[in-house]
């Protein structure tokens, strides 16, 4: 019986360049947003934010792309699960990190979770076209 298994997981320079296409992404739409990539364990792997924007919102990114690997899911389908149960969203408030705000997405390869990218800053749809446009970028659709 095995002890452990492998844990596909982004690598850097592609969690880097996720980063800087969704940077460069919100750049081309005029706006101001920080971008993070975590691995499947929610754990940062590459960040960056704008000049211009504020400082929380980096904070913000790292939350969504959590939410995201933690979840398996888009941080817009965890606001529409917590609008549909009360006692879903008490029991979400009350984790530190999670984050239901548009802009985490799961990075998925060959189906299986390999990290998640959030970004923030900008309003949601924006946000989440962002991080659409990264993981496009990388062929990670």
């Amino acid at each position: 019986m095995a002890t452990s298994r492998p844990i596909p997981t982004i690598t850097y320079a592609t969690a880097a360049r996720i980063v800087a296409d969704a940077i460069g992404h919100a750049a081309s739409l005029n706006e101001r947003v920080a971008a993070v990539v975590v691995d499947p364990g929610g754990h940062v792997v590459a960040s960056g934010r704008m000049d211009g924007a504020s400082a929380a919102v980096l904070d913000f990114a790292t939350d969504k792309a959590y939410t995201a690997a933690m979840l398996e899911q888009p941080t817009r389908e965890v606001a529409s699960e917590m609008i549909e149960s009360r006692q879903q969203a008490y029991g979400a408030l009350s984790r530190p990190r999670l984050c239901a705000w548009d802009g985490g997405i799961p990075i998925r390869e060959g189906g299986v979770i390999i990290g998640a990218v959030g970004v923030s800053g900008a309003p949601g749809e924006i946000d989440i076209a962002c991080g659409e446009a990264a993981l496009a970028a990388a062929g990670l659709v």
